[in-house]
């Protein structure tokens, strides 16, 4: 039923009662069955919830509370003979102070490491005057950028990152770092 005839034909003339070859339609129709199946099944994952929820006030006669942005620490890296130290919080400068950059070198060899003990020392004093999260009981941590060149030595980025580490405070009797650490590169 599924197959072709393989009766000759007689006299030269096509047979009137040839039959379907089905085997082929039933592969292309079974092909198309599970493509629509899968199909239907990935636009049902990769559909997004829409709904029109805005923030807003629940009701417009109310003010909405004004958040203002934390302070940040910024430690720009662009200058080979300074660090600039900026406190922001968003636009707003709070304080811009300079450090010399004045490397201390440690081992020998492959274990030369790279020091600022000078901006280590800056960096703490900028936390005890400007830094927001000092209470025991507060989870979060200061937030320090490090502005750095593309062209600026791996070993500089180690010890900078390691200058802004050493500021530590207190959280439920743990010692935890003062900041934690972002870049911003150029």
């Amino acid at each position: 039923m599924g197959g072709v005839s393989v009766e000759g034909s007689k006299g030269g003339r096509r047979a009137t009662d040839a039959e379907i070859n089905l085997v082929p339609m039933i592969d292309l129709l079974v092909c198309c069955i599970s493509f629509l199946l899968i199909t239907a099944v990935w636009s049902q994952m990769a559909r997004i919830n829409a709904n029109a929820q805005v923030p807003s006030p629940p009701r417009p006669d109310q003010d909405v509370e004004k958040v203002e942005p934390e302070k940040m620490l910024t430690v720009e890296m662009k200058q080979d003979d300074k660090f600039v130290l900026i406190w922001k919080s968003g636009a707003t400068v709070h304080n811009t102070s300079e450090v010399r950059r004045q490397p201390v070198e440690s081992g020998s060899g492959g274990d030369k490491q790279v020091r600022y003990p000078d901006l280590a020392t800056k960096i703490g004093e900028e936390w005890n005057t400007y830094g927001s999260h000092k209470n025991d009981n507060d989870p979060k941590q200061d937030q320090a950028i490090i502005s750095v060149d593309n062209r600026t030595p791996f070993s500089d980025l180690v010890a900078v990152i390691d200058a802004i580490y050493t500021p530590k405070r207190t959280f439920k009797c743990e010692e935890l770092t003062s900041y934690t650490v972002t870049f911003s590169a150029r």
